[in-house]
């Protein structure tokens, strides 16, 4: 990288407020060419309100950008585009029914009224391959993982010959070796003088691929540091205005009899033969690589997906959770891993999405619902949970992706669940939060309740769980006590061996 250049992107004294909440205030930030410029804060610090006026999709309220030395003013997300600048979003923005090709030019698709279609494919083609990933760009993207839905968004942007690429929480749904892969590709465009912003809420990836961190708190900067000169303990210090002494809470439970038992679990193809045990009390881990079959396993459980053999017991008792409704009256619920599409109604507010799960509480004899008591129920959990809004009638649309997951989770409090089972549920949470989760997980087992967690961060699963199952190829391939926790057993097992 060389120094002296000009910046590629200056913004200054940038300001912008939502109602009463100022999200930027006299914020300053730039990026030189061929820098990985990493950014990172709370959910709520400010980071994605940022990149959406430099991506064209909010206006700023004050302030002045420029790019390459020229001031300009964006207007739009398509002339954003227009200046070499490129954003690849936390939450997807792909259509569904098109193939993975169409995805990816369907901007330019729209122009046309001849599609060479050869051409479209090979270029697509091109493009997944210079990212170093093996996709199918002819099937439909809606039958691909989330992960490869990822991949399929970077390819997007990657098309557009941008100078600046902007990443929201890229490896969120990436496993490591995945998250290596899309690292490569990062280094190359930075060989190209490529811009790169980074926005995450892994610390460790930041001193594995970045040049300079900036630090956000409260619509604020409190730092601009060489990556080389900062530790976690300070990126975390200049985070939250405090030291997070211990990020796993202690825990002191007292581990009772079984809860659930699965049995025979098979649905064909994704995952065969899923037998195991989880105790009241008890945190059980589920760690494995995308595609392993977990997810599928909890859905399953929770009745949102069928499978062809296998059983559920609670307490001893045998019971049929085929479907969702079933799992609920049951005292089953599921964080799913995909919050847009499963976890929220975004035409909803807070308090709606997190009393829905059991009306029960909020509605009188003749089914009319009390807005005293949603908002008395709502403001507690958004409390607990330290959801960044400006009051529960907020649409959970407007929320950032992190405060968004604490809605999903918060709704599953408000019941009286005794099986919880959490898919990812830290997935794009700032550090901050995270430790909330944790403490409120510890709380969910010392009431005597069965938590299965299951995370793609080895560290977390170790920090937070009293047993692990491990996955691969859609089956349990082993079986980790707490004493023979590591990431070398963890992969160990992920790998076939024993």
């Amino acid at each position: 990288m060389n120094s002296e250049r000009e910046y590629r992107i200056e913004m200054k004294a940038m300001s912008k407020s939502f109602g009463g909440i100022h999200a930027l205030k006299n914020v300053s930030f730039s990026v030189k060419p061929g820098e990985i410029h990493c950014l990172v804060g709370e959910n709520g610090a400010g980071k994605s309100t940022l990149m959406k006026i430099l991506s064209g999709a909010y206006r700023m309220d004050s302030g002045s950008i420029k790019v390459d030395g020229e001031d300009v003013k964006i207007t739009s997300p398509l002339h954003a585009i227009q200046l070499g600048i490129g954003i690849v979003y936390q939450e997807f923005e792909l259509a569904d029914e098109l193939s993975v090709a169409e995805n990816i030019f369907l901007e330019s698709l729209r122009k046309k009224s001849i599609i060479n279609w050869k051409k479209l494919y090979a270029d697509a083609d091109e493009i997944v391959r210079e990212i170093g990933f093996e996709i199918d760009t002819s099937i439909r993207t809606g039958s691909l993982s989330v992960a490869y839905k990822q991949i399929v968004e970077i390819s997007k942007v990657i098309s557009k010959n941008i100078k600046i690429l902007i990443l929201d929480e890229p490896t969120a749904v990436l496993n490591d070796k995945e998250a290596e892969v899309l690292f490569g590709l990062l280094r190359r465009l930075r060989e190209r003088d490529v811009s790169i912003i980074y926005i995450s809420h892994r610390l460790e990836e930041v001193f594995k691929i970045g040049d300079t961190i900036t630090t956000l708190r409260d619509g604020e900067i409190t730092g601009v540091n060489p990556v080389k000169e900062m530790t976690i303990e300070r990126i975390i210090e200049l985070m939250i205005g405090r030291k997070l002494a211990d990020i796993y809470p202690k825990r002191d439970v007292v581990i009772g009899e079984e809860g659930l038992r699965v049995e025979g679990f098979s649905n064909g193809n994704v995952y065969q033969d899923i037998s195991f045990t989880a105790r009241k009390g008890e945190v059980l881990g589920i760690s494995g690589l995308v595609g392993s079959g977990r997810t599928e396993v909890a859905r399953a459980i929770f009745g949102a997906d069928r499978r062809r053999s296998g059983n559920v017991y609670l307490d001893g008792k045998m019971v049929n959770l085929n479907s969702t409704v079933k799992a609920v009256r049951s005292s089953v619920a599921l964080i799913p891993e995909n919050r847009k599409e499963q976890g929220l109604v975004p035409d909803l507010n807070i308090k709606q999405n997190i009393t829905i799960t059991d009306m029960g509480k909020v509605t009188n004899s003749f089914g009319v619902i009390s807005d005293k008591k949603e908002v008395s129920i709502a403001t507690k959990l958004a409390g607990m949970l330290k959801i960044k809004a400006e009051s529960v009638e907020t649409s959970v649309f407007s929320l950032s992706g992190g405060n968004q997951q604490k809605v999903v989770i918060s709704k599953w409090f408000n019941t009286e669940a005794k099986v919880i089972i959490m898919d990812e549920p830290t997935r794009g949470v700032d550090v901050g939060a995270k430790s909330e989760i944790y403490r409120l997980i510890n709380e969910l087992a010392a009431e005597g309740n069965v938590v299965i967690f299951i995370s793609s961060e080895m560290m977390e699963l170790m920090g937070m769980c009293d047993r692990l199952l491990v996955m691969s190829e859609g089956r349990i391939k082993g079986e980790l006590s707490k004493e023979k926790f590591s990431e070398k057993n963890i992969m160990q097992l992920i790998l076939g061996g024993q």
